[in-house]
């Protein structure tokens, strides 16, 4: 165990909101660049996560950062932490 008995890190990630239409849920994409293992060239990956919004407050093109937490549905087990910038 850690000094202190602290909690283990949780990921955080960054990413914009494509999906607002259910209640308390927004579906947040998340985008990184991976390396090609053959040809070594950069290529953009997505991964989509549902993520817990209690007000919600999270629109279409909002940038959020996004917490792991524990499992609150089928497949939502992330939180909204806080919104980084609005969409225009």
């Amino acid at each position: 165990m850690d000094e202190n008995n602290e909690k283990q890190s949780r990921r955080v990630l960054r990413g914009v909101v494509t999906g607002d239409r259910m209640d308390k849920t927004v579906v947040v994409e998340v985008q990184h660049r991976v390396r090609h293992h053959t040809y070594k060239k950069y290529i953009s990956r997505r991964v989509r996560y549902k993520a817990h919004d209690a007000k919600n407050e999270c629109h279409v093109g909002d940038q959020v950062l996004i917490i792991e937490s524990r499992p609150m549905s089928g497949d939502k087990r992330w939180r909204v932490q806080r919104i980084v910038e609005r969409a225009r």
